[in-house]
C-alpha cells in the first residue's frame, strides 16, 4: 500500500464537493476571477522534474481568457532567466494559481502550453499592460494554455497565513530583506 494510500484510508477521501469541483473547463464565476486577478504563480517543470515556481502580474485581466478551455498569458520583460519557458521545451504543461488582493479563494488552472511569439499575443489583444512599469517591461512572448483542470481553490491557506489580514500588512509594509534576515 503507498503511502497515500494510507493516508486516504486513515484520513478518508476528499469531500464529495471538492472532488465535484474539478472540471475541464472554466465556468462563468472563475472567468470573472481571472479577468479581474491583477497576479498569479505559474509552476512549471522540466522533463528530469526540476520545478520553477514564477510570479506573473499586470493590470487586472493580464491574462487573457480566450474561452473557456484556453487562457493567454503574455510574458512580460523580468530577470531575463526564462526558466518556464525553458522548461515548456521539455514539458509543456504548466499549472497557474490566481490570486485577487483582498478575496479568500483562488482559482487554479492546470494544462498544456503552446508558446506563441509576440506578435500573436498582441494581435489576440493581451498586451500585457502592467502598473508602475519600468523599461524592462515589454511584451517578449507568450503561451496558450489548454485547460485539463480548473477550480477555486478554498481559503484555508490564506487564512492559516493570515495573508489579507490588514495588521499583518501594514506590520510588513517597509520593512526591508535585509531586516528580515537581521531578525532571529
Amino acid at each position: 500500500m503507498s503511502r497515500i494510500d494510507r493516508l486516504r484510508e486513515t484520513l478518508g477521501g476528499p469531500h464529495p464537493l471538492a472532488a465535484k469541483k474539478v472540471k475541464d473547463h472554466l465556468d462563468k464565476y472563475q472567468i470573472g476571477f481571472i479577468r479581474h486577478s491583477p497576479f498569479a504563480v505559474m509552476a512549471t517543470s522540466n522533463s528530469e522534474g526540476d520545478c520553477d515556481a514564477s510570479p506573473r502580474g499586470g493590470q487586472p485581466g493580464f491574462c487573457q481568457v480566450v474561452d473557456e478551455r484556453t487562457l493567454l498569458m503574455p510574458d512580460i520583460g523580468g530577470n531575463r532567466l526564462f526558466q518556464s519557458y525553458e522548461n515548456f521545451e521539455s514539458n509543456l504543461k504548466a499549472g497557474l494559481v490566481f490570486v485577487i488582493p483582498g478575496f479568500d479563494v483562488t482559482v487554479r488552472v492546470n494544462g498544456r502550453v503552446i508558446v506563441i511569439e509576440k506578435d500573436e499575443v498582441a494581435a489576440a489583444g493581451a498586451n500585457g499592460a502592467v502598473f508602475e512599469a519600468d523599461d524592462n517591461a515589454g511584451l517578449i512572448q507568450g503561451f496558450r494554455l489548454s485547460i485539463d483542470e480548473a477550480y477555486f481553490h478554498c481559503p484555508r491557506s490564506l487564512t492559516f497565513g493570515a495573508v489579507w489580514k490588514p495588521e499583518e500588512i501594514l506590520s510588513n509594509a517597509g520593512r526591508s530583506i535585509a531586516q528580515l534576515a537581521a531578525e532571529d
